[in-house]
């Protein structure tokens, strides 16, 4: 699934690098928790989540995800902004509940990435 298409079904603003939306990407990780991300196996994942701060970039980046998704209109501030751009890193913002979003991308056919 592109980028692009995870932005649309969960109506969400774009944050940071709009030139990705193009990008692949195979499984989805939902997680205010970073512990349980580093415990996440798989790459080209999109990050979604309700915690604003610089850890989840420094964290979606250890993992190699390329897209985060913040979740609940949470919004990361400038210097999360300009990390994740550093980072190539697109990052969204939507109304919806985790839950919610996290069941309309398993719907469409991006799968989780448990690893197991």
């Amino acid at each position: 699934m592109k980028v692009k298409e995870v932005q649309e079904i969960l109506n969400a603003e774009i944050i940071c690098r709009d030139d990705l939306l193009e990008s692949e990407v195979h499984t989805a990780c939902g997680s205010d928790m970073m512990s349980d991300v580093l415990a996440f196996v798989k790459e080209q994942a999109v990050l979604l989540t309700g915690l604003v701060n610089p850890q989840v970039v420094r964290t979606a980046e250890m993992m190699d995800m390329h897209c985060i998704v913040f979740v609940r209109g949470k919004r990361p501030d400038l210097s999360m902004i300009e990390l994740a751009e550093d980072r190539d890193m697109i990052m969204l913002c939507t109304k919806m509940e985790m839950f919610t979003a996290c069941g309309k991308l398993y719907s469409s056919g991006l799968k989780g990435g448990s690893g197991a």
